[in-house]
């Protein structure tokens, strides 16, 4: 009982944990899973046409009847600039002649915002949460959501994003702190002053707005669940944990990365999509890091590093993967998704039995 939450009350959960919608990595499978285990799985959805978005949830449909979130992007298309593009060919270039690779692609927008025809998906399927990132969709198409019977989420790394969010009609706020892996969902607020941690971050958030809070960032392990729920939120976001399940699409390079890690093996770049992330320090990371601001507007720079990535898979190297990571890395543990929200449940009731 100690787990319960108005969140989860609201949306027939038995947990109040929340697997992080992770593009390329969050598999119907998996989002499945977690919603059977009791806790809300999610589809990371900025790279699927309207076509793949369908039959995605499909898939999860047909595996559980329990609650599932579908997550998207909300951002700016981006602005072309042709020297920033050929400086950032020039730049990878000896990567790709120490790859044996082509000419380096061209820009382009692999991460396209939310659309109508992606609308036109959500309202035909009416998923019982749908997400977005980095600001929140038109009023009028957020309304139309809600008016279909869909929750609506959205991320927040300040109060004053937390605020925008809810003033808009968002009506699950996600606190995203400093610590959380992946893209920062920062929106309104000057990168350079969006760097809240989580623990700091929440409870300012939750006296901040009206609605629900979820925390997010540098949550791996039960403790932190219960840290959230102590501070206010009525749900934890968890990320770099549910890469390790079995039910993910991270190959086996990235897994082992994360399990080889530190939690001071980590960097916010913007090198692999033009838009900060946080990520594992590996080669292309690294050797590039005075570089990050000759970079083209996100998400262009994604189609001229993703043969390099290829490369690194077939080769069986991680070193020019988004290796997405959160500060947590140590406590993640490869498992099955059911299993490792039975854990978090284990430790979350654990430690606030203790206090």
């Amino acid at each position: 009982m100690a787990l319960r939450t108005a969140l989860t009350d609201r949306l027939g959960l038995e947990l109040p944990i929340v697997q992080a919608p992770m593009a390329s990595v969050s598999t119907p499978a998996l989002a499945a899973a977690v919603s059977e285990a009791g806790g809300l799985g999610s589809l990371g959805s900025a790279q699927l046409d309207a076509a793949a978005l369908r039959r995605q949830i499909d898939e999860v449909k047909a595996a559980t009847a329990k609650p599932f979130n579908v997550n998207f992007f909300c951002h700016e298309r981006p602005q072309d600039d042709p020297a920033r593009a050929a400086a950032f060919r020039a730049r990878l270039a000896g990567f790709y002649a120490d790859e044996h690779l082509e000419g380096v692609p061209d820009p382009g927008e692999a991460f396209l915002p939310f659309d109508e025809e992606r609308l036109a998906v959500v309202l035909e399927t009416r998923p019982a949460v749908v997400s977005f990132h980095f600001g929140p969709p038109r009023r009028d198409w957020l309304e139309a959501i809600r008016q279909a019977g869909c929750l609506v989420l959205a991320s927040a790394t300040t109060v004053e994003e937390a605020r925008r969010l809810e003033a808009a009609g968002v009506e699950v706020v996600i606190a995203q702190g400093w610590e959380a892996g992946g893209h920062r969902g920062t929106f309104h607020t000057p990168f350079e002053q969006a760097q809240v941690g989580t623990m700091a971050l929440v409870p300012q958030v939750v006296d901040a707005v009206s609605c629900p809070v979820i925390a997010a960032g540098g949550i791996g392990d039960g403790r932190g669940v219960a840290a959230a729920l102590t501070l206010g939120a009525e749900a934890a976001q968890l990320g770099t944990s549910f890469v390790l399940a079995e039910e993910s699409a991270a190959p086996e390079l990235y897994r082992a990365a994360l399990a080889e890690a530190a939690e001071t093996g980590t960097r916010v770049t913007r090198l692999f999509t033009g838009r900060p992330a946080r990520a594992l320090v590996a080669r292309y990371v690294a050797d590039m890091a005075p570089h990050e601001t000759e970079v083209p507007d996100y998400p262009l720079p994604t189609p001229m590093v993703r043969p390099l990535t290829q490369a690194g898979l077939k080769r069986g190297v991680p070193d020019f993967h988004p290796l997405w990571s959160g500060q947590a890395v140590r406590l993640a543990r490869a498992e099955p998704a059911a299993a490792i929200l039975a854990r978090l449940a284990r430790e979350a009731e654990a430690a606030l039995h203790r206090r």
